[in-house]
């Protein structure tokens, strides 16, 4: 069998413009992963969402396009130029929303000769609306497109340890830095889609402490999840108990959502006199939209109106040497298997 491997990102528009905004935004959350309701009322929901939020979200993506285009799809080229110098077999990239399309990935390796494919998510975590919806995406696309094309999927590595040694030295120089506090901000999650994804169906948030009581469940936990990357991250990094904490970013609608929120807890935390905040977003292997605006922009707005004195957005990953040397573990194991 013929070997080749697939990185999945998110994705991005095309361009900061209206239309390419709204066709992206469109694609997103008509997901029913992402919005997990029927599909009339997800119809009639995203409607009502376009009317304003490509224009909003236009703006916000010009403030971060680069010459070469969105941040998140540009690195995301980079990393796959990096690894193929490093591996033998052939590297593409896809985007699970807009371009590189998944369709035009598996075209291009079923064209490559490849029939045994491993796909890596670039979501460190497990959940339904990006680990979940890439790995079923490429499979429905490779059933259709190349129906003898096998896919193995790298399973989630929030704890891994060449994930966690890379994100340290990542962001290893901004603890050189006087800093009050460390916060990690994860991408949030509305807390139904924790139950769903519960295979047990009675612990995630049915459970005192649920996240910290061993069960099943956390195989497909996103939040247990994110609370292992912290503490192994701290462990490693040498950080200390009483200078982190955790909270979640990136809500939309009014359904309660994975607490505490990243945009509340920033002011808060100012106001409790941690004046020189550091913030660094594990869920995110790329910088994007949500790390370079949300956070970098309008968070440190945020907490310098509530009397913060300084705030650093610690970078992802991106194309980091020790990032890609991880990357190029799981090639390498994946290999090595067959």
């Amino acid at each position: 069998m013929s070997k080749a491997i697939l990185l999945v990102n998110l994705g991005s528009p095309d361009s900061p413009s209206v239309p390419d905004v709204r066709r992206y935004l469109n694609e997103f959350l008509m997901d029913g992963r992402v919005i997990d309701t029927p599909w009339l009322l997800r119809r009639l929901v995203v409607g009502l969402i376009l009317v304003n939020r490509p224009k909003a979200s236009g703006h916000a993506y010009e403030q971060i396009w680069t010459k070469d285009g969105s941040p998140l799809v540009v690195t995301s080229k980079h990393v796959r130029t990096a690894l193929q110098k490093k591996v033998s077999v052939p590297v593409d990239l896809a985007m699970r929303y807009q371009n590189p399309s998944i369709e035009s990935a598996v075209k291009s390796l079923a064209a490559k000769g490849a029939t045994d494919v491993l796909q890596i998510p670039l979501f460190p975590h497990y959940a339904m609306s990006s680990y979940e919806t890439a790995v079923v995406r490429v499979q429905e696309v490779a059933a259709q497109l190349a129906p003898g094309m096998k896919v193995t999927v790298q399973p989630p590595y929030f704890d891994h340890p060449d994930y966690i040694a890379a994100l340290v030295a990542s962001a290893a120089d901004f603890f050189k830095q006087d800093y009050d506090h460390l916060l990690f901000s994860y991408h949030g999650i509305p807390e139904r889609h924790l139950r769903k994804s519960d295979p047990t169906g009675c612990h995630c948030l049915q459970v005192e402490n649920c996240c910290e009581v061993a069960s099943p469940a956390h195989a497909l936990c996103y939040r247990a999840q994110c609370f292992a990357t912290t503490r192994a991250f701290v462990k490693l990094a040498g950080v200390p108990d009483s200078k982190y904490s955790v909270s979640f970013q990136s809500r939309l609608g009014r359904d309660p959502w994975l607490k505490p929120y990243t945009d509340y807890e920033l002011p808060r935390l100012a106001q409790e006199g941690k004046k020189k905040m550091l913030v660094i977003c594990p869920a995110f292997v790329s910088d994007c939209l949500e790390t370079i605006e949300e956070i970098g922009m309008r968070g440190c707005e945020q907490f310098m109106a509530a009397s913060g004195r300084e705030f650093t957005r610690i970078p992802c990953m991106n194309e980091h040497p020790q990032w890609i040397n991880a990357l190029e573990g799981m090639i390498n194991r994946f290999l090595s298997s067959r």
